[in-house]
């Protein structure tokens, strides 16, 4: 059995989340409809992790074991690009080690969360847009209130199956670009539902409706119902995901 890392781009909009669900059509699911066409095999695939309902992703990381070595990964790559949906692109396909493992074997995870002041019809769609002003500089110092906690329960999905909610948060900001801003969020895993938690709650900050200290209450509550709301999916993108590269075969 060999094992294979694939690296992938999609659009969310129209997809009930990265895993499978019983209700909706899933990013996993079409790669392994691809790739079980392709292969002539029935086929498991494992991503890094689960991007919400109409979350986006520029850098998506999953495995799959195949019986046998695919000779030509390059010519699989442009296969599963000519069978599968617009909105999805596999960007690499690499051999790695039988042990390695997309979820479990990452070192880190990126997002990236994007917001407009302006109506703008080419940012709309992957753009968050609130036409009130906000406090950049306080939602700065709130998100670098984030680096000193490990336990994230208030920006957890609630009856979630996490064994625990504690994550290591080692970037935390937003900065701008041409169509607004930009939020970068770096940790070892992340929670469900936990960055768009996190952004609705720094806007609050932003809008001068929490402050600072109320922040950093939010998090040693470890309540849900302490934090802000959600900020919708639409803007979210997962950007990059870590790995040690001795876990590629060359």
């Amino acid at each position: 059995m060999k094992r294979y890392f694939i690296y992938l781009a999609y659009n969310g909009t129209n997809y009930c989340g990265w895993q499978n669900q019983p209700n909706g059509i899933s990013i996993q699911q079409k790669m392994e409809e691809a790739l079980h066409t392709l292969l002539r095999e029935s086929v498991t695939i494992v991503g890094a992790g689960r991007t919400d309902a109409g979350v986006h992703a520029r850098r998506m990381a999953a495995h799959f074991d195949c019986e046998s070595e695919i000779a030509d990964l390059p010519l699989l790559k442009k296969k599963l690009n000519s069978l599968l949906p617009s909105d999805i692109s596999v960007l690499n396909i690499v051999p790695v080690s039988p042990e390695a493992h997309a979820r479990f074997n990452a070192l880190s995870r990126t997002y990236k969360y994007y917001v407009c002041p302006d109506k703008d019809p080419f940012a709309y769609p992957f753009h968050y847009r609130i036409d009130s002003p906000l406090d950049f500089g306080k939602m700065n110092e709130a998100a670098a209130i984030l680096l000193e906690y490990t336990d994230f329960t208030s920006f957890s999905k609630l009856h979630s199956d996490t064994k625990t909610n504690n994550c290591k948060i080692v970037q935390a900001g937003w900065e701008p670009e041409d169509t607004g801003w930009v939020f970068t969020i770096k940790a070892d895993r992340f929670l469900r539902n936990m960055v768009r938690a996190i952004v609705g709650t720094l806007l609050e900050v932003g809008r001068g409706k929490l402050s600072l200290y109320g922040f950093r209450q939010i998090i040693e509550s470890k309540d849900r119902g302490n934090a802000g709301s959600s900020a919708p999916a639409n803007a979210l993108f997962l950007v990059d995901i870590e790995y040690s590269p001795n876990i590629i075969i060359q």
